[in-house]
């Protein structure tokens, strides 16, 4: 009797278990650089950081996203700036960002940035396991 209520037990811990799948941050080094926050081998994208290496400037893509246009307040630590707000492929947006500018900078430092389009607030987040990625991505754009 014990062993099958272990059973049973077990197919309930199994069963309420969450089945989303795991987001990570993955970089692609070739050319374009792109950062992208993703279910691995999968279609499935939160954003997604381009750049050309050496260019300074850096693609932003929120997916998904309602179509906008007009201008994000983005931040990260005590800076902010704003940028142009465009539609992106699929159902996304992007915006450009300098990977030279306080804001970008204040983002690779801790992982947080902030984007704020009209009253839609989204909030980027590399975990501390991913910072490097961030950073070389970061590095590789203003090298």
């Amino acid at each position: 009797m014990t062993g099958l209520f272990g059973v049973a037990l077990a197919l309930v811990i199994q069963l309420s278990a969450p089945t989303t799948p795991a987001w990570t941050w993955t970089l692609y080094d070739d050319a374009p650089l792109v950062l992208a926050n993703e279910v691995p081998d999968t279609a499935r994208l939160r954003s997604t950081f381009e750049c050309e290496p050496g260019s300074s400037v850096v693609r932003l893509s929120l997916y998904p996203s309602a179509p906008a246009r007009g201008f994000a307040r983005v931040t990260a630590g005590a800076a902010s700036t704003t940028a142009a707000v465009e539609p992106a492929r699929g159902d996304g947006l992007r915006l450009v960002l300098r990977s030279d500018h306080p804001v970008f900078a204040a983002f690779a430092a801790d992982g947080h940035l902030g984007v704020m389009i009209g009253a839609e607030q989204r909030t980027i987040e590399v975990q501390r396991p991913h910072l490097a990625k961030l950073r070389r991505f970061a590095e590789l754009c203003a090298s």
